[in-house]
C-alpha cells in the first residue's frame, strides 16, 4: 500500500471537490417576453386573470421596435405580451397587479404585421400597485396588450381582463325614466356609446352618453344638474318624440345646472355625457327647482335730498338662470323696469321710502325684495366767527363760533384753528355741543377762550378758523362748514 503525502491527498481532494459543484443556472426570460410569443388569450374566457408572469429576466426588442406608451423612457424596460382577437365587439377592459414599482399597461391595435403594424389604442402607468386601461376592439380585429415596467425591476406582474358591458341606458330608446323627485342616479359611461343620429348637443361635443326621460305631472320648472365625479360632463334637455325629432331646451356643463320650464304631460328627455373622451362614472340629478333671490343694495348709504342714489341689483339664481325682466318701484310713486345694471334715482324730500324690486328668471320664477330707504339731510352751517379787532401778548378773549342747523337737531364738533407763520393753522380748541334746529338767523354759539401768545404778535395779525363736522350723521352740504374770520392785530 502506497501512502500519499498529506498534502497531495488534500490537493486532489479539493481538485475533485471543485469538479463536483454544480454551476449557478441563469433564470430564463418569461414565455411571453417577446412580441411574437404574446400568450394568447380566449375571448370566451373573459373575464380572466392570467397566470403571474416574472419580470426579473424578461426584455425589451429595442432591436425590432418594442418601445413603451405613455411617454415613458423605457430603455431598460421589461415587457411581456398577451393577444386577443374578440368574437364580438365591444369595450375591454385590461387592469395589470404588479409587485414592483414604476409598472405601465398599454394597449394596441394590429393593422398591420410585426411591432411596427401596431397601433397604440390606451395607455396607463402607476408607480406600484395596480394600473387599469380600456378600449373599443371590434370583433375579428386582433389587439395586443403590453404590460411590464418601464425601469428594471424585480417581481411578477398578472392581468385581469375583462369586458365592460354598456349601461342599460346607453341607447335613447332605454332611457331610464324618472318617476319621482328629487332624482339621482350614477352609472358606468366606460363602455356607452353615441348613436349615429344622436344629437350633439350646443354646448360641446359628448362622447357616451346615456339618456333619461321626464314626465312632469305639475307645470312648473325643474332644475337638472351633474356632481362632480372626475370628469369634465354635460346634460342637454330635450323635447320631442324620437332621435330624430328632438328640439333643445338647453345645455350645461358640470359647474352650472340647467333650469327649464315644463309643461305637465310633456315628455323631456336629457343626454348626459363627457365632454372630449371622457368616460366613467357620471352622475345625474332632477328636481323642482328652487326660487330665485332678489336683492339690492344702494349708494350712498345715507341719501340726502341733494344725492343722486345708485341702486345696485344682486339677485341670484340657484337655478343658473339670468333674469327676463327687473321692476323697480323706488316708494315715491316712480317706477321703472329693465334699466339694466344699475338704476338711480333722485328724491325730492326726505323721508323713508319703500323700494321694491321684482325680478322674473327666463323660465319664469319670481322673487321680490323691498328695503326701507331712509332719506335724511343733515346740514350745518358756520354762519358767522366774532373776533377782537386788537388784542395784546397775554390776554385771553373770547371767540365765539355761531352755528345754525335748520332742519335737525345735531351734535357737532367745532375744530378753533389759528394762523401761523408760513401760511399753515395751528388747532388751539376743540368743542363739541348740541346744536337745536331753528328757523330764521338764530344761531348756536360755540365759544373759546384764547391767550394770544408772542409769536402772534411776532405775525402782527391773526386769522381765526372754525371747522364744524356733525357727529354720527354726513352733512350734505359741507362748502359752508367752514369759516376764516377776519383778523385780530396782536401786539406785544
Amino acid at each position: 500500500m502506497t501512502i500519499r503525502p498529506l498534502r497531495a491527498v488534500l490537493i486532489g481532494a479539493l481538485v475533485a471537490g471543485a469538479l463536483l459543484v454544480p454551476a449557478t443556472a441563469t433564470a430564463a426570460p418569461p414565455a411571453n417576453d417577446d412580441f411574437a410569443n404574446a400568450v394568447v388569450i380566449d375571448p370566451s374566457s373573459l373575464p380572466i386573470t392570467t397566470t403571474a408572469a416574472t419580470i426579473d429576466e424578461a426584455t425589451l426588442e429595442i432591436g425590432n421596435g418594442e418601445s413603451v406608451p405613455c411617454g415613458l423612457a423605457g430603455a431598460n424596460a421589461q415587457t411581456v405580451w398577451y393577444a386577443i382577437t374578440p368574437t364580438s365587439s365591444g369595450v375591454i377592459q385590461v387592469s395589470d397587479t404588479a409587485t414592483f414599482y414604476y409598472q405601465f399597461i398599454g394597449a394596441y391595435r394590429q393593422d398591420g404585421s410585426g411591432l411596427g403594424g401596431l397601433v397604440n389604442l390606451s395607455c396607463s402607468t402607476w408607480y406600484y400597485g395596480q394600473s387599469s386601461t380600456t378600449f373599443k376592439a371590434e370583433a375579428g380585429k386582433t389587439y395586443y396588450i403590453q404590460t411590464g415596467s418601464s425601469f428594471a425591476s424585480f417581481g411578477s406582474v398578472t392581468l385581469t381582463m375583462q369586458v365592460i358591458p354598456p349601461p342599460a341606458n346607453d341607447d335613447f330608446a332605454q332611457a331610464t325614466p324618472i318617476t319621482s323627485l328629487p332624482f339621482s342616479n350614477s352609472v358606468d359611461s366606460t363602455a356607452a356609446g353615441f348613436q349615429a343620429n344622436e344629437p350633439t348637443p350646443s354646448c360641446g361635443s359628448m362622447d357616451g352618453t346615456v339618456w333619461y326621460a321626464f314626465t312632469p305631472s305639475t307645470a312648473g320648472s325643474y332644475t337638472a344638474s351633474l356632481p362632480y365625479t372626475g370628469l369634465y360632463t354635460g346634460v342637454a334637455a330635450y323635447s320631442g318624440s324620437g332621435l330624430g325629432s328632438l328640439s333643445e331646451i338647453g345645455c350645461r356643463s358640470i359647474y352650472q345646472p340647467l333650469t327649464f320650464h315644463a309643461n305637465a304631460g310633456t315628455t323631456y328627455y336629457f343626454q348626459v355625457g363627457g365632454f372630449g373622451s371622457g368616460r366613467g362614472t357620471l352622475s345625474f340629478q332632477l328636481d323642482v327647482a328652487q326660487a330665485p333671490s332678489a336683492s339690492f343694495y344702494y349708494s350712498p348709504p345715507d341719501p340726502t335730498l341733494y344725492d343722486t342714489v345708485q341702486f345696485y341689483d344682486q339677485s341670484s339664481d340657484p337655478g343658473g338662470n339670468s333674469f327676463s325682466s327687473e321692476v323697480w318701484d323706488f316708494g315715491d310713486g316712480t317706477h321703472m323696469t329693465n334699466p339694466g345694471c344699475c338704476p338711480t334715482h333722485h328724491y325730492p324730500a326726505d323721508g323713508t321710502y319703500k323700494v321694491k324690486l321684482a325680478v322674473t328668471t327666463t323660465d319664469g320664477r319670481t322673487a321680490s325684495m323691498t328695503q326701507d330707504v331712509l332719506v335724511k339731510t343733515h346740514d350745518v352751517t358756520i354762519a358767522k366767527v366774532l373776533v377782537p379787532q386788537t388784542a395784546k401778548v397775554g390776554q385771553t378773549r373770547t371767540i365765539s363760533v355761531g352755528l345754525t342747523s335748520h332742519r335737525y337737531a345735531e351734535t357737532v364738533q367745532v375744530q378753533l384753528l389759528k394762523s401761523v407763520n408760513g401760511g399753515g393753522w395751528q388747532q388751539v380748541g376743540l368743542l363739541t355741543q348740541y346744536v337745536p334746529a331753528r328757523g330764521g338767523n338764530r344761531t348756536t354759539s360755540f365759544d373759546f377762550s384764547y391767550t394770544f401768545a408772542p409769536e402772534d404778535a411776532v405775525l402782527g395779525k391773526i386769522n381765526f378758523q372754525a371747522v364744524a363736522t356733525i357727529q354720527g350723521a354726513r352733512d350734505a352740504v359741507q362748502t359752508d362748514n367752514t369759516f376764516i374770520s377776519l383778523p385780530t392785530q396782536v401786539s406785544g
